[in-house]
């Protein structure tokens, strides 16, 4: 299936740009079924609103092809911000790739296709276009096309940018540091309306006094990869001229799974990918080192910003690194019955039950990040038990008083879709709840019995 491409426009005191460019781009559009459009009226003061109610779009709003946002709040107009909610709204709207278009910009005939025919390449990319002095009309440089988990792992346009700013060549960048490959769109695709430096810096005139606008510096700001910390396109809107009101909230800057392993790990990762998270469990032993050198070195780990979703060794031992790193971050601790986790743990360390125990010994982390979480190395059923214990009973002391920022997640016992959808407030998907790898204890022994006894994995 095609993917959903929506193109995002916000517009304040455009209207003049909007009446050209809005109907020749859906119009140029059209034959791509699963194309959108995002119109968000940005408080404007110049009849967008009386414009977009016509009836030449009625058809287009009640097909779900157009769909027409207002934004109330009297403010200037936040470029950053104003393109965060009109991305946010085109990920409501269905998104897999979301297009920011400019009110002034022309997509050209043919660029929804294009774009399906980009990502089907591989998602791990962006288009952006390169304004080339003498060739293209000024005003093109914004076009960014982007998947909806990029766009969710950069954290968006970066706010801090509140005016005229280089916040697009900032984002930008931070897609480059996401290790996403940056593809350039083709000329043919890229026009838009000329206009005076006077409507462009309209809101701020302040930005007129700097030497070439489109080419602000960035320094100080290689290091930075995830913007905003999860409060981005935040705001009340009213769709397609309803009165009832739409609150976006922050959104999670990360969601990790803080459960011991053992714990239905793998199904939480299969859940959370069912839910469209970019979800990671344990990639590699290379993959786990990185994440933990980088987050004991700097407090942050480019390895890990790649995912969005990510669960397993080494996050639970980083929950508290974790939080101070990537804060308004949600945490999700699976726990399971003692009994079938020691079990597990037993079976885990023994190479008759695990092809890759013996590789182990030729993987010094793997060695290393055990006796970081347990002291030694080998199997031993009461210091592994006292430690799983330990680390849950840490966990909920560090979250006592922030319960709307963690979940205590029992797989084996029945949780599933309905606490994990109603704590990350998504959607129940009509699939079954992935469990994986599931024991079931036909008889419980005290757990410092040790003597346990199981059915096959289900």
């Amino acid at each position: 299936m095609s993917p959903t491409i929506v193109f995002c426009t916000t517009c304040k005191g455009r209207l003049q740009h909007l009446e050209q460019t809005l109907p020749q781009n859906i119009q140029d559009n059209e034959s791509y079924t699963n194309a959108k459009f995002v119109v968000v009226n940005y408080n404007s003061p110049d009849g967008t609103e009386d414009y977009l109610r016509q009836k030449r779009f009625n058809k287009l709003v009640n097909q779900g092809r157009l769909s027409v946002y207002r934004f109330t709040e009297p403010t200037l107009f936040r470029m950053a911000h104003a393109k965060n909610l009109a991305h946010r709204l085109g990920i409501i709207e269905g998104a897999s790739i979301l297009v920011n278009l400019d009110a002034d910009n022309f997509t050209g005939p043919g660029f929804a296709e294009h774009i399906a025919q980009e990502f089907e390449k591989g998602r791990d990319r962006f288009l952006w276009s390169r304004m080339k002095k003498g060739e293209l009309t000024r005003g093109i440089s914004g076009r960014i096309v982007v998947t909806t988990e990029a766009f969710l792992k950069a954290g968006g346009y970066d706010e801090c940018f509140s005016s005229w700013s280089p916040d697009d060549k900032d984002f930008n960048m931070r897609l480059r540091r996401l290790g996403l490959e940056a593809v350039e769109v083709p000329d043919e695709y890229l026009d838009a309306l000329g206009h005076n430096d006077r409507m462009r810096f309209k809101e701020y005139p302040h930005a007129q006094n700097e030497a070439e606008a489109e080419d602000f510096m960035l320094n100080g700001r290689d290091h930075i990869t995830v913007a905003n910390n999860g409060k981005f396109g935040m705001g009340v809107v009213y769709r397609n001229f309803d009165r009832r009101p739409i609150e976006l909230t922050a959104v999670p800057t990360r969601i990790f799974g803080i459960g011991w392993h053992k714990t239905a790990t793998t199904s939480l990762h299969h859940a959370l990918t069912a839910l469209g998270f970019d979800s990671a469990h344990w990639k590699s032993a290379h993959w786990a080192k990185a994440i933990w050198e980088e987050m004991k070195a700097t407090g942050r780990s480019a390895t890990l910003e790649q995912s969005y979703a990510l669960c397993d060794v080494p996050i639970p031992s980083l929950y508290q690194e974790l939080d101070k790193g990537y804060p308004n971050s949600k945490f999700i601790m699976t726990v399971r019955d003692e009994v079938s986790w020691l079990e597990s743990a037993r079976k885990h360390w023994n190479p008759e039950s695990n092809r890759f125990r013996e590789a182990w010994d030729t993987d010094p982390f793997t060695h290393k990040i055990h006796k970081e979480m347990y002291g030694q190395k080998w199997f031993d059923p009461d210091i592994f038990l006292a430690r799983y214990r330990r680390h849950n009973d840490e966990v909920k002391e560090y979250f006592k008083d922030r319960p709307q920022d963690i979940l205590t997640l029992d797989i084996g016992a029945g949780a599933g879709w309905y606490e994990l959808c109603g704590f990350l407030r998504v959607e129940v998907p009509t699939q079954p709840f992935p469990r994986r790898n599931v024991a079931k204890v036909v008889k419980k022994n005290p757990p410092d019995d040790h003597v346990l006894h199981f059915t096959e994995h289900a």
